[in-house]
Formats: C-alpha cells, sequence, structure tokens
C-alpha cells in the first residue's frame, strides 16, 4: 500500500529565506512551484530531496495566530500510495476515520485525507502521470 514518503510540508513565514535555506544550507533543489488554483497566488514551493521526494514549503506562516492553520513549521506528513481507493479502504477497514475522500489537487494528483490518533494530518497521494512530482522521478 505505501510506497514512500512523497513530501513534508512547512508553512513558513519567509519564503526565499527558507527556500535559501533548504537549497543552500541543506542542498536540496527548487522543483517548482503551484499556484493557489483559486486566487492565482503564490501558494507552494516544492523542493526536491531525492527523486520522488519533495519539501513542500507553504506560503502565510504566522506566529500571530496559534490556532490557525497557517502556522511556521509542520504541516502535515504525506505518504505516495499506489492505488488511493485501495489506501482509503485499508484505512477504514482498520477502523479509522477518512478526513477527505480521495479528489484530484491541483496538481492533477489523487489524493485523501487522514489524522493520525494524535491528530497529525496526513495525506495520501497517488502520483498520476502527467503531474508535476512524477517529472522528478
Amino acid at each position: 500500500m505505501i510506497i514512500g514518503t512523497a513530501h513534508t510540508a512547512v508553512t513558513v513565514r519567509d519564503m526565499p529565506e527558507s527556500v535559501r535555506f533548504y537549497t543552500q544550507a541543506l542542498g536540496f533543489r527548487k522543483a517548482f512551484e503551484l499556484r493557489h488554483p483559486e486566487t492565482g497566488a503564490p501558494w507552494i514551493v516544492y523542493l526536491g530531496v531525492h527523486p520522488g521526494q519533495f519539501i513542500e514549503l507553504f506560503y502565510g506562516g504566522t506566529e500571530e495566530k496559534p490556532w490557525h492553520d497557517a502556522l511556521i513549521g509542520f504541516n502535515h506528513l504525506c505518504f505516495e500510495v499506489d492505488d488511493i481507493q485501495t489506501a482509503v479502504e485499508t484505512i477504514r477497514g482498520a477502523g479509522f476515520p477518512i478526513d477527505s475522500e480521495p479528489v484530484q489537487g491541483a496538481d492533477h494528483n489523487w489524493q485523501a485525507w487522514v489524522r493520525d490518533p494524535n491528530g497529525v494530518r496526513i495525506e495520501l497521494m497517488q502520483i498520476m502521470p502527467g503531474s508535476p512530482q512524477s517529472q522528478f522521478r
């Protein structure tokens, strides 16, 4: 079911400085960016770690509202799956709820969401041919 870790997401306060840290200090490479599908605003910067593995940097981090989803720091885990429907049914069959049924995201990949027992958000992603992620394998 699980193929590997697709990405780790971090919401950041200062995108240019964050990109500089991950590329210059850690040696990752800037792979591509996504714009928000509704507003067209800058949304996510993907940094390549290893073929098929990324760090996602989300714009909009703030320390002023600790209850807000846009906190600086860890955002969610993403696990690549070979079949999104089977993955969701396996989780459901084990007695855990699914937060979001499978849908195609802005990057054309299938995704579904679940939380671990501690509330950690986990994205399940089935990479589709032609998606930006599939170009970096």
